[in-house]
This record gives C-alpha cells, sequence and structure tokens, in this order.
C-alpha cells in the first residue's frame, strides 16, 4: 500500500473524530450517569495517539502540498472542537482536490 500524504492526512483525519466522539461518550457515562469509566479510558488514549498522527499528517501533508501558513494553523486548529478535522477535511477536498500522484498514473 502506497498511500499519498493526503491520504493519510483523510484517514488520520476521520480516525481522530471517531475517538473524539468515543471519549465524549465515555465523558458522558462518566460524569453524568455514573456509570463507567471505561469508555474515557479506552478513549483517552486512542484520542491522544490519533491526535498527535492527525498533527504530524497535518505537518507533512502542509509541507508536500505547499501549504500557506493560514492553511496549515487552520489544519492544526481542526484537531482541538470536536469532528473539526473531519469539516476542515471536507472544506480541503472541494476547495482542493488531490492530483494524482506518478504511482496512480502510471497504471
Amino acid at each position: 500500500m502506497n498511500f499519498s500524504p493526503r491520504q493519510l492526512f483523510r484517514i488520520a483525519a476521520v480516525a481522530e473524530a471517531f475517538t473524539w466522539l468515543g471519549l465524549l461518550v465515555g465523558m458522558y457515562l462518566k460524569y453524568v450517569t455514573e456509570t463507567t469509566q471505561a469508555g474515557v479510558w479506552l478513549f483517552g488514549r486512542l484520542h491522544g495517539g490519533l491526535f498527535v498522527v492527525y498533527l504530524a499528517a497535518a505537518l507533512w501533508v502542509a509541507r508536500a502540498e505547499r501549504w500557506g501558513w493560514w492553511r496549515t494553523l487552520f489544519a492544526l486548529g481542526a484537531s482541538v472542537p470536536p469532528l473539526a478535522t473531519v469539516v476542515f477535511d471536507r472544506w480541503l477536498a472541494r476547495r482542493d482536490p488531490e492530483r494524482p500522484t506518478a504511482a496512480a498514473t502510471a497504471g
């Protein structure tokens, strides 16, 4: 499997958003219903790791595609609000579609 920086960015954005959602559900179960801490324990760890992966992927694709400072800052900032990474990724796909790589056009 040979993924482009943009494809890895998209995967990281979606995965980070799902773990954010899982963490929010876990916090609801822990603090509102006071039934379990398992969701926070599991999704806290997953989200922490994928948060770092998303930031690295954003910096990688920003460098590979020569993004300006504003686009890069918005990509990094999208990691803070829940599900904003998916919103940013969709905006990016509409605004600047991924160009085919040399490997994709070779055959």
